[in-house]
C-alpha cells in the first residue's frame, strides 16, 4: 500500500544582518506558512518547524483558507525546537537529536519526502542528511554565486547588463582603489554603492558621494575619495568600523544606477532537478531608501520582457551550475528621457526571499499560473490577477491589536470564493513590533491596490501609519 507524500519545512534564515529581534526571527520563519495551503492535496502530510511555537489562532487562520479540507489539520505537524535565540533555526534542530528524532517519526516515508528551507547552506543539508531526505535547495557549494561579487561575475559571464563596479572587496583600501579605477573609466561618476556580499534586503549598503572631487589622475584624488568614503551614508544605523569589519568578509563596489525615473524590479526563478531554469514570476519591488518593504506582480509590461530575457540567460547558468530550488535575480531599470527603459542586472538570491510567499500564495490559492512570455498571471478559468504585498505594516495601534485582536476583528479583510481579497503573513510580529505583512489580491493593478489601501485604512490610524505603499 502507497505511503503519504510529505514536506519538513524548515524556515531557518542563515543571514548577514545588524540588528533583528528575536520576535523578528520568528516572523520570517512564519512567512512561509502560506505553505500550509499545500495540504488542499489530500496525499500529502506537512511537518513544519519553528524556533518558538506558532500560536494556535495563527495556525487556524491559514487552515480556515482551505476552506472544504476538513482533514488538513489531522495532516499538519508544528514542532518547535523552544528556543527563541536569534541564531539559525537548523542549527537549533542539530542540536537536538530527540527533536530531530521527532520529526523524522512524523515522516511516512522517507522516499517520498524532502525539506523545504528557506535558505539552503551547510546547516540545512546536515538537518537533511540527519533526518534521511534530501533538500530542495542549492548545494551549499555554489553558494558563493548567490553573494554580490559572485552575482555580478555570473552576469559578466551571462553576457547581461550590470553596473559598472568590482568585486571581491576586502576594506576601505581595496574599496578606495576601486573607485579611483570607475572614475578612470567614467569620469562623471557621481555615486557609488558599497555593498556586503552577504547583506540582505539592502542593509549592507552604503552610499558614497564623488560630486566635486578632484578630475581622475589630479593629485590629491585618492586621499579626497578616501575621505568620501569614511563619510559613507549607512543604510543600516551602525558604527562604521562595525561596517568595515563585515566588508573585510567581502563586497562589491558599483555605480548607482540613474536615470529620469528608477524602478527596482525582480524575477522569481524555479531552478529544477532536471535543469530546466523556469521563470515562475516578475515582481515591481518597493523600497525604502534600498531596504525592501513590499512588492506588486506582475512587473509593468514595459519591462517585464527585458528583465526576463535576462534572467532567462543568468537562470541557465545557474542550473549548469547544479543549482536547484528557487532563485531570484533583482535589477535596477531607468527611463531615460526618449522614455526607453534600461535594464541592469543587481543581485542573484538563492534562496527564498521577499516575492516567494506571496507568490506562492497565490498560486496556491488560485491554482493558476504565470506566463513569462505574456508577463500575465491566470487563473484555471483564465482570469487575471495582480497583488500589492508588504512586510512592513506597522504602527502603535497594531501592537495593542496582537495577533489576536487582529484574526478577531468583525471587519478584517478577507478572501472572496475567487481567491481575491487580503491574506495575512508575519502574524507574531504584531505583539512585540506592532508589524504585520499581508498580501491583497485583485483583479486589475488597480483593483489589487485598491484592496490594500481599503486593508490598511481599516488597520491604522490615519495620524499612526507609518507607510504608504
Amino acid at each position: 500500500m502507497e505511503t503519504h507524500r510529505s514536506i519538513v519545512i524548515v524556515p531557518s534564515r542563515t543571514i548577514d544582518k545588524f540588528h533583528e529581534p528575536a520576535a523578528e526571527t520568528q516572523a520570517y520563519e512564519e512567512r512561509l506558512l502560506c505553505l500550509l495551503l499545500m495540504l488542499r492535496d489530500p496525499d500529502l502530510r506537512v511537518i513544519y518547524v519553528t524556533s518558538s511555537p506558532v500560536a494556535e489562532p495563527i495556525v487556524d487562520y491559514y487552515l480556515s483558507l482551505l476552506a472544504g479540507v476538513p482533514d488538513a489539520r489531522e495532516r499538519l505537524t508544528m514542532l518547535a525546537a523552544g528556543d527563541a535565540s536569534v541564531r539559525p533555526l537548523s542549527a537549533k534542530l542539530l542540536e537536538r537529536p530527540a527533536l530531530l528524532e521527532e520529526i523524522a517519526s512524523r515522516i511516512p516515508d522517507r522516499a517520498r519526502c524532502h525539506l523545504v528551507p528557506y535558505v539552503s547552506t551547510e546547516l540545512e543539508h546536515a538537518v537533511g542528511d540527519a533526518l534521511g531526505i534530501p533538500v530542495h535547495g542549492a548545494d551549499p557549494e555554489l553558494a558563493d554565486l548567490g553573494t554580490k561579487s559572485g552575482s555580478r561575475e555570473l552576469f559578466a559571464r551571462a553576457g547581461v547588463a550590470h553596473p559598472l563596479g568590482s568585486e571581491r572587496i576586502t576594506g576601505r583600501a581595496d574599496a578606495v582603489a576601486a573607485i579611483v579605477r570607475l572614475r578612470a573609466e567614467r569620469p562623471d561618476l557621481a555615486e557609488v554603492v558599497v555593498k556586503l556580499d552577504a547583506g540582505v534586503s539592502g542593509e549592507g549598503n552604503a552610499l558614497v558621494d564623488l560630486t566635486g572631487l578632484p578630475r581622475p589622475g589630479a593629485r590629491g584624488e585618492k586621499r579626497r575619495i578616501g575621505e568620501r568614503f569614511d563619510a559613507l551614508a549607512l543604510e543600516a544605523d551602525v558604527p562604521l568600523e562595525l561596517y568595515l569589519e563585515r566588508l573585510s568578509a567581502g563586497g562589491v563596489v558599483e555605480e548607482r544606477i540613474t536615470g529620469d525615473e528608477l524602478r527596482s524590479p525582480s524575477v522569481q526563478l524555479e531552478l529544477t532537478p532536471g535543469g530546466e531554469a523556469r521563470i515562475v514570476s516578475t515582481h515591481d519591488q518597493i523600497l525604502s531608501g534600498q531596504r525592501y518593504l513590499g512588492c506588486r506582480f506582475p512587473a509593468e509590461p514595459a519591462y517585464a520582457g527585458a528583465i526576463t530575457a535576462s534572467a532567462r540567460r543568468v537562470g541557465a547558468l545557474l542550473a549548469q551550475a547544479g543549482a536547484r530550488g528557487r532563485a531570484g535575480i533583482d535589477f535596477v531599470v531607468a527611463r531615460d528621457d526618449g522614455g526607453a527603459w534600461h535594464a541592469y542586472a543587481i543581485e542573484v538570491n538563492l534562496r527564498s526571499g521577499g516575492t516567494t510567499h506571496p507568490l506562492t500564495a497565490l498560486e496556491l490559492l488560485s491554482g493558476g499560473v504565470y506566463d513569462a512570455d505574456t508577463a500575465i498571471f491566470t487563473t484555471p478559468c483564465g482570469a487575471a490577477r495582480h497583488y500589492v504585498a508588504t512586510d512592513h505594516l506597522e504602527s502603535p495601534r497594531l501592537r495593542e491589536l496582537g495577533h489576536r485582536g487582529l484574526l478577531a476583528l468583525q471587519a478584517l479583510p478577507r478572501l472572496a470564493a475567487d481567491g481575491c481579497g487580503v491574506v495575512f503573513h508575519m502574524l507574531s510580529a504584531l505583539d512585540e513590533l506592532g508589524r504585520v505583512g499581508l498580501t491583497a489580491i485583485g483583479y486589475t493593478a488597480a483593483d489589487a491596490q485598491s484592496r490594500f489601501e481599503h486593508a490598511q485604512a481599516l488597520l491604522l490610524e490615519p495620524d499612526q501609519a507609518v507607510l504608504t505603499l
